[in-house]
């Protein structure tokens, strides 16, 4: 039995799509979250086929992130683009992780999800920040499966 439709209240969600509009105004970087019941492949692996499936890498800087959670095994994956990973050092997402695992292992999912974006967003700026004229290229929405 799938837990995506209960793992948020629509509350919840749009204070979500609240942080990732926040996260956004900085930086041009695109973030997105993705809610599935589970994945039967490697974490990562589903991720970058979900990014790919939410054309996210038709972005113009390819800075685009996705924060992939597969709500039932209770697992959350970040996949960037490839615009970020030339310009980052590997441990980039490191900080952003644990601030959400430590959230998603208490049970604070929203909160998890919230300054994890918020972050991301934080991150993103310094290599990728807002330039006049930059568009919102993606939803802002939370996607499901």
């Amino acid at each position: 039995m799938s837990r995506v439709e209960n793992f948020l209240t629509a509350e919840e969600e749009q204070e979500i799509v609240q942080a990732i509009v926040n996260a956004e105004k900085n930086t041009s970087g695109e973030i997105r979250v993705h809610l599935e019941a589970h994945t039967k492949i490697d974490l990562l692996d589903r991720a970058k086929e979900v990014f790919h499936l939410l054309k996210m890498d038709n972005t113009k800087e390819e800075n685009g992130v996705l924060i992939y959670v597969a709500v039932n095994d209770r697992k959350f994956a970040i996949y960037g683009d490839r615009g970020i990973d030339k310009v980052v050092p590997e441990n980039f997402w490191d900080s952003t992780r644990d601030t959400i695992a430590s959230h998603f292992k208490k049970g604070r999912f929203k909160q998890g999800l919230i300054e994890g974006i918020l972050k991301a967003g934080k991150e993103l700026e310094s290599h990728f920040p807002w330039q006049h004229g930059d568009v919102n290229e993606l939803s802002n929405e939370i996607s499901k499966n």
